[in-house]
């Protein structure tokens, strides 16, 4: 039996981590949370984190688990849009985000050029 949140492993009989108090899992079921690299795809890169925060949340409003992996080097202040930011999905659910994120961006099209003609 495992702590999914101190990752202690314990002896078959103790259902309770004695230092958290959460509930313990079996191996199996730890090994089935955690994160693999080749599990999540890439489906939209942008330089704000405004905007990776906010596509974001529409995914996971959706229920569609989402990382945010931002390559931007703050220790290097520079002009323009030099830094590169990845959402990341399950690639289970990556149609899925792609049809929402398509459907934000012509929405968002739209809105632009409603404003052009006005």
């Amino acid at each position: 039996m495992i702590c999914p949140k101190c990752e202690y492993e314990y002896v078959e009989g103790i259902k309770e981590c004695p230092d958290c108090g959460t509930p313990l899992v079996t191996r199996e079921e730890f090994e089935g949370h955690l994160l693999h690299p080749e599990d999540w795809v890439v489906v939209y890169t942008c330089s704000d984190n405004i905007e990776a925060e906010m596509y974001k949340a529409n995914l996971e409003s959706a229920d569609i688990e989402t990382l945010i992996l931002s390559q931007k080097d703050r220790n290097y202040p520079t002009v323009g849009d030099l830094a590169v930011i990845k959402i990341l999905v399950k690639r289970d659910d990556a149609e899925s985000a792609l049809e929402i994120i398509r459907d934000i961006n012509s929405r968002a099209q739209n809105t632009e050029e409603e404003g052009d003609e006005e």
